[in-house]
């Protein structure tokens, strides 16, 4: 659903470009009663904005996106930002946080499993208390290594 301020026609022209529906000419408080009426229908509620008509809605929003140099109060009130203005950088801003989620996952399970077998075999003698702190050190390596992989995201 396309929320907008601006005129009708222009409104309607771009989303039939895109096969969206839209709601044109809105105040800031009728875009936030939309995202309010689309989240008490159980939905999950993304609102991307570049200006002071949008705060409100990117901050009731499940996640905000200011676009563009947007305005003070845009950027301040949104979750994340898309700096350049460039829509498409939303979809790699959804890609590089599912990756990034399924990293935090991946460091969670590196970190917990090694502190697991060394905590085990250190109980039952099988190892020392050194090479136990080694590994735990080793672990910290281990998860920034993995983390840092994220840095070389370029997007779609």
């Amino acid at each position: 659903v396309m929320l907008t301020g601006d005129n009708r026609r222009t409104a309607e022209a771009v989303g039939q470009q895109l096969g969206i529906e839209v709601s044109a000419e809105l105040l800031p408080e009728d875009k936030l009663r939309i995202v309010k009426e689309l989240q008490s229908k159980g939905l999950k509620v993304a609102k991307i904005g570049d200006g002071i008509n949008d705060a409100p809605a990117l901050a009731a929003a499940d996640i905000g996106i200011a676009i563009g140099g947007g305005t003070d109060v845009a950027l301040e009130t949104a979750d994340a930002a898309v700096l350049h203005g460039r829509v498409a950088d939303v979809a790699a801003m959804v890609e590089l946080s599912k990756r990034t989620m399924r990293n935090i996952h991946q460091n969670i399970t590196i970190a917990l499993g090694l502190k697991a077998v060394f905590l085990v075999t250190t109980i039952l003698g099988m190892t020392g208390l050194w090479p136990a702190i080694l590994a735990d050190t080793g672990a910290t390596v281990l998860v920034t290594m993995n983390a840092l992989r994220l840095l070389h995201f370029k997007g779609a």
